[in-house]
């Protein structure tokens, strides 16, 4: 380590890894909800109502650790649908001692999706980290059933590169022996034989209430199996009760009480790669499309496709289109062509029905339309390729967390816990009933088969019908006759991203639905200020969502060195209110046209600045247009680096990622792709750090797993570059492994945007300008806008589970502006998730434990 030693004597020793909230996330200490994706749920609109949250915003989170103790820690937070965890303190516990002498047994049943195997992988990893044995169960209840061969100790390395993998490696299977108590009684006795008292569940809600009903005969079947003779009486007592905690994982999203159930948002990927793929032949040949996507009872699917693809109607379960549909339907294909559109979409979940409970297929729509419309019409039905393929950064993430969680759940378990569910609730892993959750799923069908459709979609969550709600404003409501007069300025500032054009699409339509006109102003302040600036109609931004980049243009210029242009040219073209859609320098040019108000009267209109940028680093927000298509890039990119080394073996790879100096996306990236290490600006590093990297890696090349990871922010470090870095890897690495090094570069700003990309965009600018249209009619005085409250410059930004409106002058106090990111970020507890997963050894303070309170009435949820 010559290099090393010599480098410790011109630097200090930085400590690395914040470990405080990873003490708050892994055992559910007191749990305030943060933030909304992936990250949270992902494609939730959010409620106003939550804006009285913020004044519990999240205190930076100071991470001090020395030779792995952790001192001084402190968390908060709060459970989804008023199910608050109450804390108590109890003796300190060391975390890799926790499940030592217990045994868990984790398996997949039911249908596959996408993310089980990160599930299986945290289950594992977790499991062994606290001392636990961990068994894979393949195949299934039938595996479980069956014994033998189908129940195996799982190892660390045995869940090595299944992150990438799609599907479910230990196997999936419908049982029907499980459903006899002979079966059952098989499984017990398997359990009991191999001391494993802990169950992981993963799988819909059928695998789920399986599993509580095995909990609950517990006791039973044990007696049988002493009166046959199968267990002896201490085997009985060493297994007195079983532990059950579930983790949902089904592509349909149908699960009541979790946010995002793991497999939906790669489900929703694969759809939308299908519909990307259909549209450009259906330009071509000017052909309307019947897509039906899975989903069961649930419309989930169905509906943010048409959201995320800006098709022309959707037939979903949960709300059958009126009488008379097959006409209004028509209206609206022709009205489409008439306007110059060259194709038609139309998306069907596989349960639609209409209000007589008749299914809806495409072969009927397909016959409608082309007997009625002459059409061109062609149909897909997707099927199970919506359930393949690699699973996507949320998915990877989602499952990751919630493996963790269940560990815990299960760890911390009494005889007197009930069976939990570990479900999402805007950006925390929490445990609810799971029982509960079942029952209040069950009342979503009940109401749909009883016609109470309006309850159906309430009772599916705010956030489907804040969805379905958007979907109706942009595809089914007609622009008014009466114009307001009112003109409505948008502009793209800063690098460009996917998503962009989304919002600029979400924002003009909506703008014209409330009578407004809508102006673009080309290439940002610049555009402003040369006056390249033309009217929008409805069809100017026809075909935008799926687009990358910026139709409009960006620059970074900000607007202070042409302040005067800009004034005049607002007053030229008499705009009254400006959506500003970009990075932090659209939010630093939205600062300066507040701050030059007093000198410029012309500036006094409603601004409203919308984060779009990969960096995700914007104030006001804990998410951004851009980042998730970026943190995908970079994901796939990682899994195709890690891919290479399977031939040559010993390699270790040093990524580059962008960001600035925020370490979102290198830290999201880093869990999503398994790094062993991931550099970043927030979390300072030293030359120990580096050391210790090195030295993890050396070990790790004497397992079966030769191969390294390791990501870096492109600004973390002045002095530790990714060049640097690379040479001192590539030195003390010598006989052991090599190195190489890419730069990702400005690939993770292209691409078509992502599922989420595209619902955050559209729900962003419907929301931006249905905020600016009741802002002018506040700020109307004496015949004119005059606009000059903190409060009409705001940012639109994601906020634990609301997109909330903040004064632009507020956040400066949040603001770094000299490394342009904010003071206070979400994401930073997740770091030790990754730390824990790459096998390090670092101790947990685990004094604080959580209890479970029952779920509120679901119809009471989100209000």
């Amino acid at each position: 380590m010559c290099i090393l030693q010599l480098s410790l004597l011109l630097f200090h020793w930085i400590p690395h890894i914040g470990l405080a909230v990873f003490i708050w996330q892994f055992t559910h200490r007191k749990i305030q909800l943060d933030a909304n994706h992936i990250y949270g749920s992902k494609y939730s609109s959010g409620s106003d109502e939550s804006k009285s949250e913020l004044c519990a915003d999240r205190k930076r989170t100071s991470t001090n650790y020395l030779d792995g103790t952790l001192n001084n820690l402190s968390c908060s937070t709060t459970i989804h649908n008023g199910c608050h965890l109450n804390m108590q303190r109890s003796a300190s516990v060391d975390p890799t001692k926790m499940g030592v002498g217990k045994a868990i047994a984790v398996l997949t049943s039911g249908g596959d999706a996408q993310g089980m195997n990160a599930a299986v992988r945290a289950t594992v990893r977790v499991g062994i980290y606290t001392g636990a044995k961990v068994y894979f169960v393949h195949e299934g209840y039938q595996g479980l059933v069956d014994g033998g061969d189908n129940i195996r100790q799982a190892t660390w390395e045995s869940v090595s590169m299944m992150l990438q993998l799609g599907g479910t490696v230990i196997g999936s299977a419908r049982c029907q022996d499980f459903r006899s108590k002979e079966g059952r009684a098989k499984a017990a006795c398997n359990l009991v034989k191999l001391g494993i008292t802990n169950l992981c569940v993963i799988g819909g809600d059928g695998s789920l209430t399986g599993a509580n009903e095995f909990r609950n005969e517990w006791s039973e079947l044990l007696q049988i199996l002493l009166k046959a003779g199968k267990i002896t009486a201490e085997e009985a007592k060493r297994s007195s009760h079983l532990n059950i905690v579930g983790m949902v994982g089904s592509i349909d999203n149908d699960f009541c009480g979790t946010d995002m159930t793991i497999g939906t948002d790669s489900a929703l990927h694969r759809i939308m790669e299908v519909v990307d793929a259909i549209t450009t032949t259906a330009q071509s040949h000017q052909r309307a499309f019947i897509l039906e996507v899975m989903g069961r009872h649930c419309g989930y699917l169905a509906l943010i496709t048409a959201l995320a693809c800006g098709a022309d109607w959707v037939f979903i379960p949960e709300m059958p289109p009126d009488e008379g549909w097959e006409d209004h339907l028509c209206r609206r294909l022709t009205y489409q062509r008439s306007i110059g559109n060259r194709l038609n979409v139309i998306i069907v979940a596989e349960g639609a029905l209409d209000r007589h409970g008749k299914p809806i297929t495409c072969d009927i729509i397909k016959n409608l339309v082309t007997k009625k419309l002459g059409f061109d019409t062609r149909a897909t039905i997707l099927g199970h390729v919506q359930r393949g393929g690699t699973p996507s950064a949320f998915d990877r993430i989602l499952g990751s967390r919630m493996g963790v969680e269940a560990v815990m759940a299960l760890l911390e378990a009494t005889p007197d816990t009930p069976a939990c569910v570990v479900s999402l609730s805007g950006n925390m892993a929490v445990r609810l009933p799971l029982m509960e959750c079942v029952q209040v799923t069950k009342e979503v069908t009940k109401a749909m088969a009883e016609g109470r459709f309006e309850e159906a979609v309430k009772l599916r969550g705010k956030s489907f019908e804040n969805n379905w709600n958007t979907y109706k404003l942009l595809a089914h409501v007609t622009a008014p006759d009466v114009k307001s007069n009112i003109n409505i300025a948008i502009m793209n500032v800063g690098a460009p991203c996917a998503g962009m054009n989304a919002a600029v699409r979400s924002a003009v339509r909506i703008g014209i639905l409330q009578g407004h006109s809508m102006l673009a102003v080309h290439d940002g302040f610049d555009g402003l200020a040369h006056g390249t600036i033309e009217p929008m109609t409805w069809g100017y931004v026809g075909g935008w969502t799926g687009k990358g980049g910026s139709n409009l243009g960006t620059k970074r210029s900000l607007p202070a060195r042409m302040i005067e242009e800009i004034s005049l040219n607002i007053a030229k073209f008499n705009i009254h209110a400006l959506v500003i859609i970009g990075g932090f320098e659209a939010f630093v040019g939205g600062l300066e046209l507040w701050n030059y108000r007093e000198k410029y009267e012309e500036l006094c209109i409603p601004l409203v600045v919308i984060p779009a940028t990969v960096s995700n680093n914007i104030p006001g927000s804990d998410f951004s247009i851009g980042a998730d298509t970026a943190l995908n890039t970079i994901t796939t990119t990682c899994d195709r680096i890690k891919q290479s080394a399977a031939g040559t073996k010993r390699r270790v790879f040093i990524i580059e990622t962008m960001g600035g100096y925020c370490g979102y996306l290198a830290t999201m990236a880093g869990l999503a792709a398994g790094a062993d290490a991931a550099y970043i600006y927030e979390e300072q590093f030293g030359i120990h750090d580096l050391e210790t990297n090195v030295e993890h890696l050396l070990e790790k090349m004497k397992t079966t797993v030769k191969r390294g990871l390791i990501l870096r922010n492109e600004k973390c470090n002045a002095n530790y570059t990714t060049d640097f870095i690379f040479n001192l890897y590539s030195e003390e690495g010598k006989g052991v492994f090599d190195c190489r090094k890419n730069v990702l570069g400005h690939m993770q700003q292209g691409g078509t945007p992502t599922p989420f990309d595209r619902n955050f965009g559209t729900k962003m600018g419907a929301k931006a300008v249905l905020w600016l249209t009741e802002k002018l009619k506040e700020c109307y005085r004496h015949g004119r806008i005059f606009a000059n409250t903190p409060d009409s410059a705001c940012v639109l930004g994601m906020k634990k589970r609301a997109m909330i409106f903040q004064p632009l002058s507020d956040l400066k106090e949040d603001t770094d502006s000299e490394h342009r990111i904010p003071k206070t970020q979400w994401w930073l507890k997740l770091r030790p998730i990754l730390k824990i997963l790459a096998k390090y050894k670092i101790s947990l303070d685990t004094s604080e434990t959580a209890t479970m309170e029952h779920l509120k009435k679901f119809t009471d949820r989100e209000t």
